[in-house]
């Protein structure tokens, strides 16, 4: 007996380790609400015996879990009642036109374009709209397995009731937890700092056969993945704070806000091109020591992460210091030896060495806190402030050029469509073709395939899985709590792992239609109906106003030039008057770096699609790597902001920097009317580009270094630019 105790006792810190990390998921919160929900629906329908309710109850609490954003309490109030007040006049609406198919008809399509439409105002509305697209369906597919006993407002208010179940759980979690949202936001942009720095560190690698390429191209698409969590810790952030001050825990992530970006910033610095650090210092241990040092960092921040997510405290790197003091001893040695490297280089390494210093103190929270009080402490509100502005973005929107325009006309008539395919061709479980287009259809190309693909596989696996189960688990009591754990299920695999999900819900749909008929008779339509609803929405995408990628391409990438030039710009003037982080400063950054990250969406997007609608893809990815190897060196130059004490040397920085800033904005527009790129012109901007080397202050030697790498990739840029045009 004892050697089984001493046998089973290792085990018991790992399923400590288990369910703490569980813990910290993100998705544990909405699984845990989940599954009350489901569990309370099925335990309050068998107490009160009202099997019929069921269903519809439990449709109502997927739609409104789908429907849920990330809001504070005060707000989640006023979103229940909008998800509420959308989810009743659908239902009702459905159930009094399904008998009229040409009114229905008219009215889904009306109904698809401006639920659709309305989410231009902004990512909650759009979030709202889409569950009321779902509710819609859910109310077709009730009506589609009447009880006997059921009369009009039943079905409708069953499903509000599932609905304003899992709200009232939903609300109540967030009064509980007000600050969960802020953590796990938080913890997502750590956790992408320090994949950023683990790549930065393969960068500077000193090894040959390095596909630094490959590295720079993964870089950026992290780099996409960062800017994501960041704008969605802003959100959150603003929800929270509202028109208040902020205060306590929520003054606390804010100040972790703030210093997430710097970091961002710093993480996103290049001082010099890799590929010639590497080559330069080969014989030099000093790149392994910032290796090294990066690799900590990234370890780092991934442990602020986990104490975000787990409310522990952050723990120090170990050897941190030590590293950069090593780091520190490797320079000095390359300034002591017999032939140095050159001035340029030290240069740059030295301010990757104080940039590398500069994470750690925002790591070890050294640093001095911002004021809140001021303009450094005010986040851009992005939601609509009036009624006349939320009408406005929806009016701008109002155009075939728009790609939610487009989006809103193909999914209205490839819901149309299904209707009439089920009408003609498959009346009975045939509104499920309906949800199936719906969920795969996308606004472009490549997501639709991918969400496609998704989608067949996975209702195969749990139409599968489901006949299994009807078949080994008989019994009612067994399937309720599969029924419950399948729905859990779906929500915790929903956003990383489609195809999961999608067996999930299939087993749960399954298993409830099992209790009020035959679970058999569900398994085949519904595999039938999402291979049609399959092929509507990919023919839908293909057909009906196709949003290729490569039509927006100018316009993208003349964005990215001109958000590159406005954040320079607000860099240079830094340089004169002193570093701050006011709102103007932080908008422009954030805007770089958002229209970086549309760009590799762009890409990714384009390399999905049909060979004959792609332009130049190497070249395009080669376009990406410059890009975001550009916005480095900026990056850079925001980085080390500081006022440059000599008045001459700062009327050169600001000659220079206005220079660069005039490049960029002309190859932006160059790119913007279809105009031939710009040719580099060496012997102009020579003659009036500062040399690096010109400067007496120290800072402005390596601002104009800095500006001399910009104006070298401004020039690949355009040089690109020409071949992916003629390509």
């Amino acid at each position: 007996m004892a050697a089984c105790i001493l046998v089973a006792m290792p085990s018991h810190p790992a399923l400590l380790h288990y369910w703490r990390r569980l813990r910290g998921s993100d998705r544990f919160a909405e699984c845990q609400r989940v599954l009350l929900a489901l569990g309370g629906v099925i335990g309050y329908c068998l107490w009160r015996n009202h099997a019929s309710a069921m269903n519809s109850a439990m449709l109502g609490v997927i739609a409104c879990a789908l429907a849920e954003t990330e809001d504070h309490w005060r707000s989640r109030c006023v979103t229940l009642l909008t998800t509420l007040f959308c989810f009743g006049g659908t239902a009702f609406a459905v159930e009094g036109l399904l008998p009229y198919p040409l009114p229905f008809a008219l009215a889904l399509a009306a109904m698809s374009f401006v639920l659709v439409m309305l989410g231009a105002i902004s990512a909650r509305y759009a979030t709202i709209a889409g569950g009321t697209l779902i509710l819609a369906v859910y109310t077709m597919i009730g009506a589609d397995h009447p009880h006997p006993s059921t009369g009009f407002f039943t079905e409708p208010l069953q499903l509000l009731a599932g609905a304003a179940w899992y709200g009232l759980l939903s609300l109540l979690w967030s009064v509980l937890s007000p600050q969960l949202a802020v953590r796990h936001t938080l913890a997502r942009v750590f956790d992408a700092l320090g994949d950023h720095l683990e790549t930065k560190a393969a960068l500077l690698t000193p090894v040959q056969g390095i596909d630094r390429d490959g590295l720079l191209l993964t870089l950026a698409m992290q780099n996409e993945q960062l800017v994501e969590a960041l704008n969605d810790t802003r959100l959150v952030l603003i929800d929270r704070i509202g028109m208040r001050r902020p205060r306590g825990a929520t003054a606390a992530r804010l100040q972790l806000y703030f210093k997430a970006q710097d970091m961002h910033e710093r993480v996103s610095s290049a001082h010099y091109p890799y590929a010639a650090l590497a080559e330069a210092f080969y014989h030099s241990d000093v790149l392994f020591r910032c290796e090294h040092v990066l690799r900590l960092q990234a370890h780092q921040c991934r442990g602020q992460a986990e104490a975000l997510r787990l409310r522990t405290p952050l723990q120090p790197a170990a050897g941190l210091r030590a590293a950069q003091s090593d780091l520190r001893s490797a320079i000095q040695a390359l300034r002591d030896a017999p032939q140095p490297p050159s001035e340029q280089l030290l240069r740059s390494v030295d301010a990757l060495q104080r940039n590398l210093l500069a994470i750690q103190t925002l790591l070890e929270n050294e640093h001095k806190p911002m004021t809140l009080d001021g303009e450094e402490g005010v986040l851009q509100n992005p939601g609509p402030q009036t009624l006349g502005e939320a009408w406005e973005r929806i009016t701008i929107q109002l155009t075939p050029l728009s790609s939610r325009f487009r989006h809103a006309v193909r999914l209205s008539l490839a819901l149309t469509a299904g209707f009439v395919v089920l009408r003609l061709a498959h009346p009975l479980h045939g509104y499920w073709i309906l949800l199936t287009t719906l969920l795969i259809c996308q606004p472009s190309y490549g997501a639709t395939l991918a969400r496609m693909l998704q989608r067949v596989s996975g209702t195969l696996i749990g139409v599968a899985i489901g006949w299994a189960t009807l078949r080994l688990l008989p019994a009612p009591p067994w399937q309720w709590l599969l029924v419950v754990l399948s729905g859990v299920l779906f929500f915790a695999a929903r956003l990383r792992r489609y195809t999961t999900a999608t067996a999930s819900i299939t087993l749960f749909v399954v298993l409830c239609f099992n209790q009020t008929g035959n679970g058999y008779e569900v398994m085949w339509p519904r595999l039938l109906d999402t291979l049609i609803g399959a092929a509507i929405a990919a023919l839908s995408i293909y057909l009906v106003l196709p949003d290729w990628q490569g039509r927006q391409l100018d316009q993208v990438l003349s964005n990215t030039l001109r958000n590159d030039a406005r954040y320079l710009q607000q860099i240079i003037a830094q340089y004169v008057h002193g570093k701050r982080d006011d709102l103007p400063y932080r908008i422009a950054r954030r805007e770089a770096h958002n229209a970086d990250a549309a760009l590799s969406g762009m890409l990714a997007n384009m390399l999905r699609e049909p060979g004959r609608q792609q332009r130049g893809n190497e070249d395009l990815l080669r376009f990406l790597t410059i890009a975001h190897t550009m916005l480095g060196h900026i990056s850079a130059l925001g980085a080390h902001r500081q006022a440059i004490g000599c008045a001459q040397d700062r009327d050169t920085v600001t000659l220079a920097g206005n220079l660069v800033v005039t490049q960029l904005e002309q190859l932006a527009d160059a790119l913007l009317t279809n105009a031939p790129p710009l040719p580099p012109e060496h012997e102009t901007k020579q003659s009036t580009m500062p040399h690096p080397e010109g400067g007496n202050d120290e800072i402005a030697r390596l601002v104009l270094s800095q500006l001399a790498l910009i104006l070298a990739q401004r020039d690949r840029l355009a040089s690109v630019a020409g071949d992916i045009r003629h390509g």
